[in-house]
Order: C-alpha cells, then sequence, then structure tokens
C-alpha cells in the first residue's frame, strides 16, 4: 500500500479537496483507496455525509487502542462509502484531545503501525491533516511515503508553506531517508495577477519541489463537494478534475523516483 500525507500548517488551501480528488481518481482505476480523516472537524468525513457520532469506529479508535491494535480492530474502524474502492477512517472531535498528550511513548508512531496491519488491504491511502503541527501531523508524516503540500496561489498562503518545509527540517532528522514531498499549487486564477504572482514566487523559490501544473480555480469542485461526491465522477470533464488526473499520473511516475533532499 502506497500512502500519501496531505498537509500544509495553513487552512483554506484545497487539502481536502486534493485528498478526495487524487483518491476518486485512484479509485476509477480500480484502486482499493483508503482515506483518512485526521482532522478533528472531520471535513473529509463530512463530504462523504458520515456522521462522526453514528459510526461504529473512527480514526481516534486507533489512538485509543494503541497498545492492543489489529487488523480487524481498524478495519472495523473503517467506513464504506456509497463508491465501491472508497473507504474512510472518519475523524472524530476526541483526536483534539490528543494534541494534549504529546507524541511521547510512541504516540508519533500510532498510525504508521495501524496502516501496516492492512497493508494487503488498500492500495493506496491519503491522509488528510489538521492544519497545525501536533501529535496527528506528526503521525501522518511518520507513516507515508508521500507528501502533498497543496498551497493557494496568494501571497498569504506562502507563510504556511514555510513554515510546513521548515517542519520537514526539524523532523527529518528522525527519519532513515528523507521524505519525499511535492508542492501543489491550488485555486489558481489566471484573471488575477496576484495568482500569477504567487505562482511564480512559487516556482522561483522551491524550483523541481513544484508540480509543473497547478490546479485552477473551479465551482464544480465545491458542487461536487456539497454533492458529497468525488469530481471525477460529478464531472468527470471539469478544469479541476482535468487537473487532477494531470497531478495523478505525475505522482504515479514519481512514486518510486529518488528522493529529493530539501533544498536540491
Amino acid at each position: 500500500m502506497q500512502i500519501w500525507t496531505v498537509a500544509n500548517q495553513k487552512g483554506g488551501v484545497g487539502k481536502t479537496t486534493t485528498a478526495v480528488a487524487v483518491g476518486g481518481i485512484a479509485a476509477s482505476t480500480d484502486r482499493r483507496v483508503l482515506l483518512v480523516d485526521l482532522d478533528p472537524h472531520g471535513s473529509l468525513s463530512a463530504y462523504f455525509k458520515i456522521d462522526q457520532d453514528r459510526v461504529e469506529g473512527n480514526a481516534f479508535t486507533i489512538f485509543e487502542n494503541k497498545k492492543r491494535l489489529s487488523s480487524q480492530l481498524i478495519l472495523d474502524a473503517i467506513t464504506p462509502t456509497p463508491y465501491e474502492d472508497i473507504h474512510v477512517l472518519s475523524a472524530s472531535m476526541a483526536l483534539a484531545t490528543l494534541e494534549r498528550q504529546g507524541i511521547g511513548d510512541g504516540m508519533g508512531l500510532v498510525l504508521g503501525k495501524a496502516l501496516g496491519l492492512i497493508a494487503d488491504d488498500f492500495d493506496l491511502c491519503l491522509i488528510d491533516c489538521p492544519p497545525i503541527l501536533g501529535v496527528l501531523m506528526v503521525n501522518a508524516l511518520a507513516a507515508c511515503q508521500q507528501l502533498l503540500i497543496p498551497v493557494q496561489t496568494e501571497f498569504l498562503a506562502l507563510n504556511g508553506l514555510e513554515r510546513i518545509l521548515h517542519t520537514l527540517e526539524m523532523l527529518g532528522r528522525s527519519r532513515k531517508q528523507p521524505l519525499a514531498r511535492i508542492i501543489i499549487p491550488t485555486m489558481f486564477d489566471r484573471r488575477t495577477q496576484a495568482s500569477v504572482g504567487s505562482l511564480r514566487t512559487i516556482r522561483n523559490t522551491w524550483g523541481d519541489m513544484v508540480w509543473p501544473g497547478r490546479i485552477p480555480i473551479d465551482t464544480r469542485l465545491r458542487d461536487a463537494s456539497k454533492a458529497g461526491v468525488p469530481p471525477d465522477i460529478f464531472d468527470p470533464r471539469g478544469r479541476g478534475v482535468e487537473a487532477y488526473q494531470s497531478l495523478f499520473n505525475h505522482l504515479m511516475r514519481e512514486a518510486c523516483a529518488p528522493v529529493r533532499k530539501l533544498g536540491t
């Protein structure tokens, strides 16, 4: 199972849309997809109309039972969706309580261990993170092989990008090898000078770390979210879907490529 984490230390940059869109496209290629919602606010869970208070298990179940994890316990906590190859490990407001516990006693590795137990049950896992550095983001970064960093093409969003790249530098010392990462320009509006200028700054500053494409502003992505339908099913010919298809193809080509170190 490939594990990709979608993260940025700023909200509203398209993390959940990216996770759902890429996951939906992967599922359309007959891959078994698991979407993990680690944000206590549960945007990804809400996308699929999952009521956190009604499901039997959720992501908090994994942490609550960290000392007695089993594949069956994890699979029982996963919620199916109306789409055959898409499953969700939903969020819970209780996840917010984990931040007070810190990352001692192996707390930073719980999710990775859990996903390892069900590695044969899915082909791709996408983890949607909260926009803050804490035990949940640390778990998501420790578990994954590829980090997707959506960044809105506006100047204020660049601060969040700088923060998460700094976070990677700090966490990188504890990994045996650097974490592959790709910056994904989102919400691009070619009609505005601010968006065009921000995209130019992103490319000039971070170079090869930036995906060559960009995700455009597309109201159909918002409409798909409201309907609770993966974008590639809701509007297969939409501009946003075509961009995410290009991103998915790029990620699959890069999946086995050598990892670039930060700043190279």
